[in-house]
């Protein structure tokens, strides 16, 4: 097996435990928003919806380098290796970003880090939209348009994610008081109404992996 090779499996083994991951996700977190189940089993379904969700978290800042470095292979984009090996840094600067935010979640450590990953992430949602969005204008940097647009759909996930993380942002708040007070009205509106309005937003990030795998397979 040859270097392109090994890396179009990685990139798309990238792909399946993404969207594997985010169907469990999106299947536990049904239980956690059900309000006939019990706290204990509902914090049981938090802890299988988080650890599942660690697939497609991990599987974000993984799966970009893989591609660029495939594009670069086979020229169609205009970089260079000192480029090349700074989007390898900045990918595994923000892998080791998402492992901090788990490992050390519900910790003022973790906080931090959280809030410099959303940043990141809007930087990151920047210059890959921008570069996308060049180069379907121009015909640059990215020579053939399927890649560019492939790019922009990745910047689109990370759009989403950013979204669904505002909109959880009243989850734990309200979890923990299901944990510590038991459950009422109130608290499980909270809980229903967070996941609920992820949802719209999961189901783009689905569209969007498989369009753009759709698009790699037909024509990588």
């Amino acid at each position: 097996m040859n270097e392109y090779l090994l890396l179009k499996f990685l990139h798309l083994l990238l792909f399946v435990y993404w969207l594997g991951g985010d169907l469990g996700t999106f299947y536990a977190s049904r239980f956690v928003a059900n309000a006939s189940l019990t706290p204990a089993a509902r914090a049981t379904a938090v802890r299988i919806m988080m650890g599942v969700d660690m697939a497609p978290r991990l599987c974000m800042p993984l799966i970009l380098p893989f591609g660029v470095q495939m594009a670069a292979m086979q020229g169609w984009l205009a970089v260079s290796g000192v480029g090349l090996v700074a989007m390898w840094v900045l990918c595994a600067i923000w892998l080791a970003m998402v492992l901090a935010v788990h490992h050390y979640s519900g910790q003022p450590l973790g906080a931090a880090i959280g809030r410099i990953d959303f940043w990141f992430r809007i930087g990151v949602i920047v210059g890959l939209g921008s570069v996308a969005i060049y180069s379907l204008t121009t015909g640059q940097i990215i020579t053939l348009p399927w890649v560019a647009i492939k790019l922009l759909i990745f910047t689109g996930c990370v759009v989403c994610g950013l979204i669904i993380r505002v909109r959880l942002k009243p989850f734990g708040p309200a979890f923990g008081r299901l944990m510590t007070e038991g459950p009422d009205d109130e608290t499980n509106r909270i809980l229903a109404d967070s996941i609920a309005g992820c949802r719209p937003l999961v189901v783009l990030i689905w569209v969007g992996l498989l369009v753009s795998a759709a698009l790699g397979m037909h024509l990588l």
